[in-house]
């Protein structure tokens, strides 16, 4: 039997794999954010894998038994298992929690729960963060599981089997209808031409057939912080959603202080 319990990540982000490891999840976290020579800034995100999913693509018994460092009281820290089309082939149902981990190491875990009631109007635009495997920031006047749905299943050109994503806590309409979205300004998001949100609300706006529109070719995980997702996380097959709440400011300061502190 080995000396430590094997785990199985699969890191969303800034890579896609599939990783043995023999290290706890928040050891894990805290050497892939700032303890690998390969990997040394920016946030990781990553989900345990039951460890005993199977896939034959995968070839998981083959790189578990290799998962052992060979030293005595050390453990393995990483053993790569796939780093290619990884997400669509895990049994989202083989999903367990979600790790949000922070340009310094700390990590917090996120269990998965039930999807908040949608307080918004039918048809309002919300801003996606593409994940995993694409990396896109998404206006659409679909809400969260339509949105899984139409990318995972609606769109060929666009899409993808599976897709992991994020909901930015922009009120776009509003934001626009302000007009403080200017030539000379960053805009609600870093890194995003602050042009972009109102072409896309207009096209949207206009077109009734149109579902969804690029806001920027470049993900802002690493330039905006954690405490800018609400309501969370959604993981989505077409047919299945796996949701992880992102706690409210509040809560994080109240309940997950040394996380809340690194943000």
């Amino acid at each position: 039997m080995s000396e430590f319990q094997k785990h199985l990540y699969l890191i969303l982000h800034p890579n896609e794999a599939l990783v043995a490891s023999q290290l706890s999840p928040e050891e894990f976290g805290s050497h892939y954010s700032i303890g690998s020579p390969r990997h040394f800034t920016g946030k990781v995100i990553f989900a345990e894998v039951d460890i005993n999913y199977r896939e034959e693509f995968l070839r998981i018994d083959e790189y578990l038994a290799q998962t052992e460092s060979g030293i005595p009281g050390k453990p393995k820290r990483t053993k790569f298992v796939k780093s290619y089309r990884v997400l669509e082939h895990i049994d989202l149902a083989a999903l367990q929690k979600l790790y949000l981990v922070t340009t310094d190491g700390a990590v917090l875990g996120l269990d998965p729960s039930t999807e908040p009631a949608d307080p918004g109007r039918p048809g309002r635009v919300r801003v996606y963060q593409e994940i995993c495997p694409l990396r896109l920031i998404v206006a659409s006047s679909l809400e969260p599981r339509q949105f899984g749905a139409y990318i995972t299943q609606g769109t060929w050109s666009k899409g993808a089997p599976k897709i992991f994503f994020a909901q930015w806590d922009i009120d776009a309409e509003a934001v626009v209808k302000r007009q403080d979205v200017v030539s000379f300004s960053m805009g609600p998001l870093p890194n995003v031409n602050p042009t972009n949100l109102p072409t896309a609300l207009k096209e949207l706006a206009e077109d009734a057939t149109k579902k969804t529109k690029t806001v920027s070719l470049n993900g802002n995980l690493d330039l905006t912080s954690y405490k800018n997702i609400q309501p969370g996380f959604w993981f989505s097959d077409g047919t299945k959603t796996v949701f992880y709440r992102m706690p409210t400011m509040e809560e994080l300061h109240d309940k997950h202080r040394a996380w809340w502190r690194h943000l």
